[in-house]
């Protein structure tokens, strides 16, 4: 009886060390996450939305992260010497969003010569095949927004005469975004692009481009703008020239937008922007954290396969009612 007893406490003792054993043999591994830029409060949203799904979900997979966190500034140049940094620090896997789509194939393929995965994030490279690439649907994206926009002018008995304000076409999400709206533009008929506006990202380039543009075609009655991250841009332009003025107010310019970053959530709220399809943050860092997971346990992925997730249309009907919208947790 004594025996018995002991060999149970044994095979007890065995087992809670075991479990303890098992639990303590999670995997380090190391994430590289290079950003290109820490401007506005999306970038942070997604670092700090990545970083909280990974504790999670690594436990799940057997994995312990360390997030090692680059910022470039704006300068491709500092990107490629930070990812070089990454590469001598021996990470497991890099993950960037690239200030320039043609300037991080440089990166990539020197993180490939490494032998370390290297996933764009956000915004895709244009000149390297990465080991995959995580970000929105920007191409529809803007078919989204274009589309209710279309049904919207039309049902309003309006004919559209748009200003595209664009963003940085060294980032592919813009070019997309500029694809997208043109294709439904050619499509249905319901506006025609007057003029175009290249930006850069840059906000003062938003207000001065949108002003002159304005008063260079007074006939405008829309704008499509790439990015409402710096809304308020746009409408210092609007307010200047006595344009800035909610929907059922005549004086009203109707405007589609992308993203809903916090700018375009107020301006939404307030009734100036009439349509933008979200750029979802958290689904986004959600995404990236699955991906990097599956290529670090050594799932097999084709190279430079795309996992793009969709956004949602918001209208100033919806906004307020959308789960999981950072835009109201994250304010510039």
């Amino acid at each position: 009886m004594k025996r018995t007893l002991v060999v149970l406490l044994v095979v007890v003792l065995l087992g809670s060390l075991w479990g303890e054993i098992a639990f303590s043999e999670a995997r380090k591994v190391k994430v590289g996450l290079s950003w290109n830029e820490k401007l506005h409060s999306l970038i942070q949203a997604w670092e700090d939305y990545m970083i909280q799904y990974s504790r999670e979900y690594g436990k799940e997979k057997g994995l312990e992260f360390e997030w090692i966190v680059t910022v470039a500034d704006s300068d491709p140049v500092q990107q490629a010497a930070n990812i070089e940094n990454l590469i001598a620090q021996g990470v497991d896997i890099i993950i960037a969003r690239a200030h320039d789509a043609a300037a991080i194939g440089a990166s990539i393929k020197a993180a490939r010569e490494a032998g370390i995965p290297f996933v764009t994030f956000d915004r895709e490279c244009s000149t390297e095949v990465p080991t995959a690439h995580v970000g929105a649907d920007s191409y529809n994206q803007a078919v989204t927004t274009a589309l209710y926009f279309a049904g919207l002018l039309k049902g309003l008995g309006i004919k559209g005469k748009v200003i595209e304000v664009m963003g940085d076409l060294r980032d592919m999400n813009a070019v997309y975004r500029s694809k997208g709206w043109h294709y439904v533009e050619d499509l249905l008929g319901a506006w025609e692009t007057i003029a175009q506006v290249p930006t850069e990202w840059n906000p003062e380039k938003f207000y001065t481009g949108v002003k002159n543009a304005l008063q260079a075609h007074p006939e405008a009655n829309a704008l499509f703008v790439h990015s409402d991250f710096c809304f308020s841009a746009v409408e210092k332009a609007l307010t200047e020239l006595g344009r800035l003025a909610p929907a059922g107010d005549p004086k009203h310019i109707w405007i589609a937008a992308q993203d809903v970053n916090p700018q375009g959530y107020d301006a939404m709220v307030k009734g100036y922007i009439d349509v933008a399809t979200t750029y979802d943050a958290y689904f986004h860092a959600v995404e990236a954290v699955k991906v990097i997971t599956s290529i670090l346990l050594g799932e097999e992925i084709p190279k430079g396969q795309k996992f793009l997730v969709a956004g949602r249309v918001a209208t100033p009907d919806n906004v307020e009612k959308l789960e999981n919208m950072w835009a109201r947790e994250y304010k510039d």
